[in-house]
């Protein structure tokens, strides 16, 4: 070897172990700045955040003192720099250095708080639904693309299983036909919490809602309050969104044609205003696929095959997480995939890594909002005892005055969109 060779040797070898030192100093060159609100659901956010790179979890928000306390020592421990507590998430949008605001709070404050978020120059990651209501989903959609900020929704499964609906969308099946969807859980009677958080900040923690003369909102804190349709959507909005969103997309519909949900709360003689089991069913014209709920029996003697089944002309894909299996016509097992998965991280880190100008959002809102609106449409159907048509295109009612009744809400004084 003479010396120019082995001084080019030298020099690669050099720039091999000086690249993660450059990558990591890039890294923190970008780091992101990030505020949760809300630590129920948002502890979630809070471990994926702690495992993504370059990323500082500067804010924490939350209307239950224990709570925001919790919080703030598990990212104290983890990261070092101890974040703020809050208890009115306003004061994160006045601090200018926080890029991204993550909404983990109930269902009822998505839409207000995100649009807020956008409003103050934020990136936005709100969780499922997003909106309580369709008139929402339409101000967030139009909010975000009026601000030029990024939303992902947090409908994981977008992430977990791309490898999955592009094997289905490659012909692993043939032309898909139908798809079917599965929530079954073994949930209890609702309203009857006994230990209610002494120092809440009540109004903090109903925000944009008006009073509900009905109930005793201190039973359904933390929780139930996705039973009553004044507060929440119900199992359809809670888990249905998710199965929802991932045959919509392997089916490649936009909004259905036809709506039907049928069902009823047949468990618990309780406060619950939402079914607690039933079947939904959404007809896109070219395809079609139902929802089948059973909250409150977990219904073991009948386990489905996994949590989305589609149906097409060459056999049936049957998909969990990230890993799916292929039948042929006769129900014999033909193989198997697995995609990348990654939990919680790597949809947040699609959303990190979408905020520095690395790549696309997997669910930015204004998709995971046609897929919210199918189960807003759905409860709505429910709540009228009828089957909804929709416009294909826009996902508005068709002749439906009972159901546009039920299209947006009246807000608190001061909290209107």
């Amino acid at each position: 070897m003479n010396r120019r060779h082995l001084l080019a040797q030298a020099t690669c070898l050099a720039a091999l172990q000086t690249l993660p030192r450059l990558l990591a100093a890039d890294a923190a060159a970008k780091k992101v700045r990030a505020a949760v609100i809300g630590l129920g659901r948002g502890m979630g956010h809070v471990q994926a955040l702690l495992k993504l790179q370059g990323v500082e979890i500067a804010y924490l928000a939350e209307a239950d003192p224990t709570r925001l306390e919790r919080g703030l020592k598990v990212v104290a421990d983890a990261q070092g720099t101890p974040p703020v507590g809050v208890a009115d998430f306003r004061r994160i949008l006045e601090d200018r250095s926080v890029d991204v605001v993550c909404v983990a709070t109930p269902n009822f404050w998505h839409t207000p708080m995100a649009i807020l978020a956008l409003q103050a120059g934020k990136h936005v990651y709100v969780e499922k639904p997003g909106s309580q209501n369709p008139g929402e989903a339409e101000a967030l959609v139009a909010a975000a693309k009026a601000s030029g900020k990024l939303v992902q929704m947090g409908n994981q499964r977008r992430t977990w299983m791309k490898e999955a609906i592009t094997a289905l969308h490659e012909g692993a099946i043939g032309e898909v036909r139908y798809g079917r969807g599965f929530y079954y859980n073994s949930r209890r009677e609702s309203g009857k919490v006994t230990a209610v958080p002494a120092q809440l900040d009540w109004n903090q923690w109903q925000g944009p809602v008006p009073d509900d003369d009905k109930h005793d909102m201190k039973n359904f804190v933390h929780y139930d309050w996705h039973w009553l349709w004044h507060w929440g959507n119900g199992e359809m909005g809670n888990n249905g969104i998710h199965t929802l969103d991932i045959l919509r997309w392997g089916l490649k519909g936009r909004y259905p044609k036809r709506v039907t949900y049928n069902g009823g709360r047949y468990f618990f003689k309780d406060a619950q205003e939402t079914p607690d089991t039933g079947n939904a069913v959404f007809d896109f014209g070219h395809a079609g696929c139902e929802w089948v709920q059973s909250s409150c029996h977990a219904r073991a003697a009948d386990k489905p095959l996994a949590e989305v089944v589609f149906y097409g002309d060459a056999g049936t894909m049957a998909i969990s997480s990230n890993t799916w299996t292929l039948f042929d016509p006769k129900g014999k097992e033909m193989g198997k995939g697995k995609g990348a998965g990654g939990g919680d991280p790597a949809h947040f880190g699609n959303f990190i890594e979408a905020v520095r100008g690395n790549g696309q959002l997997n669910s930015p809102i204004e998709e995971g909002q046609i897929s919210t609106m199918m189960c807003h449409v759905a409860n709505i159907a429910y709540r009228t005892q009828s089957v909804v048509r929709c416009d294909e295109q826009t996902g508005r009612l068709i002749d439906n005055p009972e159901g546009e009744k039920l299209w947006k809400r009246a807000y608190r004084p001061g909290w209107g969109l």
